[in-house]
Order: structure tokens, then sequence, then C-alpha cells
């Protein structure tokens, strides 16, 4: 019988990754790209709405990245479908869009994350990681769509800790990881992140989040 310590580490577990976008280009070069990444397997990818709500729903992937703008209905109505209860996947919102009211609106509704069509695929590869891992990515210039005007005055207002927190969070971690890494409780972490929210008059922490990074205080 072989030694205990002679036997192979299981592999760590991949990130289950589907792709929705109309454009063939889009989907081929993402599926490349991601497909080269040891930590991530692409399990599906699909050029319409309906397409993608069966694949999502037969797959179960980890992470979907969906196309804003796609037939018959687009990014927002395939994440009100597919919901936010368990097991249902971690969405980003791939979108060459920025308008304020769908951004928020795809909060309303789960999204946990944002990326421009413009971005480099690495970041998009970093996203979906932070997702994946839990936490929130918006892109930095979607970041300042999200930021009230009457917030700018405000973010000097943070203090370290609370840009700190707001960084670590922007990292993907969640609330009891922070506690940790900072030797504080998870409800000191969530008091921190309270009192940015109100300073930053951000009705959610993603957009508290968005706010500073938008203004590099976080970066």
């Amino acid at each position: 019988m072989p030694d205990v310590a002679d036997e192979a580490a299981p592999e760590p577990r991949r990130i289950r990754l589907f792709v929705a976008d109309d454009h063939p280009a889009i989907l081929d070069a993402i599926g490349l790209f991601a497909g080269m990444e040891d930590d991530i397997e692409v399990i599906g990818t699909a050029a319409n709405a309906d397409e993608a709500l069966r694949v999502i729903g037969a797959r179960t992937p980890d992470v979907a990245v969906l196309d804003v703008k796609m037939p018959p209905f687009g990014g927002i109505e395939m994440l009100r479908r597919v919901g936010i209860s368990e097991g249902a996947p971690k969405v980003i919102l791939y979108t060459a869009q920025s308008e304020r009211g769908l951004l928020l609106e795809a909060l309303d509704l789960g999204a946990r994350g944002f990326l421009l069509k413009e971005s480099p695929l690495a970041e998009l590869i970093r996203a979906i990681r932070i997702v994946a891992a839990g936490g929130t990515y918006i892109d930095p210039v979607l970041a300042g769509v999200l930021a009230s005007p009457l917030v700018a005055d405000r973010l000097q207002s943070l203090t370290k800790r609370e840009r700190e927190i707001l960084r670590l969070l922007a990292d993907g971690m969640q609330n009891e990881q922070v506690g940790q890494l900072l030797s504080i409780s998870p409800l000191t972490v969530k008091t921190h992140v309270k009192n940015a929210m109100e300073k930053l008059e951000a009705d959610t922490r993603t957009e508290a989040v968005a706010s500073a990074l938008r203004q590099s205080l976080i970066s």
C-alpha cells in the first residue's frame, strides 16, 4: 500500500466559466484566452439569451459573463431570470454601455461584476477570479458612473481603516476574511463599511467600493 505522504494532493477546483455574447469574435477570444488559464474551465458559450439560459441551467457554471445587449433579450433580463438563489452563477455583465440607471438596476438584481468590452482580456480574467472568490468587480470607468456627483466632496472623509477595508472588499474578501487579516471582528468590519457607505452616500457596499476605486483612494 503506498504511503499516504506519497499520494498526490488533489488538484484545486477550477472556476467553471460560461460566456454569452452575440459576437462570434468576442466568444472565441474570451474562450481561447480564458481556456489558457490553469484555474479556469470554459464549460459553455452561447450566442443568444435563450440558449444561454438553457446552458446555464444544464451546466451550472460558477461564473457567467453576459453581454448586456443580446437577442432576444439582454444580460439584465437574463440576470433577472437566473436569480441569486443557491447554485445560481455569479454574473459579470460585459458591456459597452455606462448608464448609471442600467448599472444600478443590475446591482439590485444581484450582478457581481461590470466590465467594459474595451478593457483588456487580462482584466476580464482578473474580474472572473475576484467574482468567483465572492468579491465584486467594477470597471474603474464604470465606477465613476456609479458614484454620485456629491460623493467626490466626501471621499476624503474616509478614515485610513475604512479605505483599507474597502480595498480588501474590492479584492474579493468577505467580512470574516477581512477581520482575520486585520485582527478585528467581522462586526467591526461591518461597522466600518456602514460608516463608509454613509460618508459616500452609497446605497450598497458595492457602490461605496466603486466610488473609492474611481477616486484612486484604495488602489
